[in-house]
């Protein structure tokens, strides 16, 4: 995610449509930022759909 607020954001949004994530620490393997990412297990497409259409920003999907 771009800042824990959007990460925050999204994961309030994401609950609204049933979808289960957890803010959890940026593994240091995949990259740096802002420090928090978003744990999940839904279809990424829905999701990043989702996130697009609310002006949610993020960084990447992994």
């Amino acid at each position: 995610m771009t800042s824990v607020t959007y990460a925050n954001k999204a994961q309030r949004l994401l609950r609204t449509h049933g979808i289960q994530s957890r803010v959890v620490p940026t593994p240091k393997n995949i990259g740096s930022g802002c420090g928090y990412s978003l744990a999940l297990s839904a279809d990424t497409g829905m999701v990043t759909e989702l996130l697009r259409k609310n002006g949610i920003k993020y960084k990447e999907v992994y």
